[in-house]
């Protein structure tokens, strides 16, 4: 990788063997490359000069460990004007980089239905439609119209899309190292009563989850016929399995909760023996959801 070619290109800030600790929100020890693309210009000439096997995208950093083993991440700073959210609109055409908690806080002051469905995801909105993020009130993708997307080549192309371009957790309209530049969402109307059901549910994510710890969002998925990870290890009591600085959360079993000074290698080899009694004592083998990158 050249990285003096990466460098000359306008709005690309590179950063070399800087530690990636604040770009996830586990904040685990991680050493890499940083780029960080402030356009889609920027973005198209990196990419152009990178193999596709080469580089991750980073996000808000949520959902994923950092293994330092990409030759580079990207994290994108795309420009928007929140004007946008001023009113509300009939369709909203945002930059991939935008946080959810702008959407859910403009969802919250106009009530737009649909938006609920992400309410306290801490993700960018390409992240998200990326997973097909979610809560127990619906899917992204109910609501996500048209994708920018950034091709290998370098190319911009917008897709129609609609839920069937999606599964759980995943969207499936992406090739391996395609890149979510923007987004068109709608929303199904306009009802009062989705103010306080976004209240309402933020309370109930406090009161259940981890949100104050550092941790990487669910861990694992959870199977079919409503067999839930959290409730599983539970119930085979691995709370709190790990060490003091490591560990499965008291308050919400599919969640690892990180407080200081470990490392991508201490989570995998917690997550390994985590798997294992998992299944020992349970029978059941859940998916990841959290990536390894």
């Amino acid at each position: 990788m050249e990285f003096e070619k990466i460098n000359s290109i306008p709005g690309v800030e590179l950063h070399l063997n800087i530690s990636l600790e604040r770009y996830t929100t586990l904040r685990l020890e991680a050493q890499g490359n940083l780029a960080v693309v402030k356009s889609i210009e920027a973005l198209s000439e990196l990419v152009r000069n990178l193999n596709p096997w080469d580089y991750h995208l980073v996000g808000w950093g949520a959902n994923q460990v950092l293994l330092g083993k990409k030759e580079l991440y990207i994290k994108l700073d795309l420009p928007f004007d929140r004007k946008i959210f001023s009113e509300v609109r009939d369709k909203y055409v945002l930059p991939a980089s935008v946080p959810l908690t702008l959407l859910s806080s403009h969802a919250q002051k106009f009530g737009l239905r649909g938006w609920e469905v992400f309410t306290g995801v801490p993700a960018s909105l390409g992240g998200a439609i990326f997973m097909n993020a979610g809560t127990s009130l619906g899917e992204i993708c109910e609501v996500v119209e048209e994708v920018t997307v950034l091709t290998t080549k370098g190319v911009v192309e917008t897709r129609k899309v609609s839920a069937k371009d999606f599964s759980y957790r995943q969207s499936n309209f992406l090739k391996p190292g395609e890149i979510i530049v923007e987004a068109t969402l709608v929303h199904l109307g306009v009802e009062k009563w989705i103010s306080e059901k976004i209240k309402d549910y933020l309370e109930y994510r406090k009161s259940t989850q981890p949100l104050q710890a550092r941790t990487c969002g669910s861990v694992f998925k959870n199977l079919p016929n409503n067999v839930r990870a959290g409730e599983t290890i539970d119930s085979i009591g691995l709370k709190g399995f790990g060490s003091s600085s490591l560990h499965v959360s008291l308050k919400h079993a599919n969640f690892i909760e990180h407080h200081r000074g470990k490392n991508h290698e201490d989570f995998c080899d917690l997550l390994e023996c985590l798997k294992i009694d998992i299944e020992r004592y349970s029978g059941h083998k859940f998916e990841l959801e959290v990536k390894l990158y």
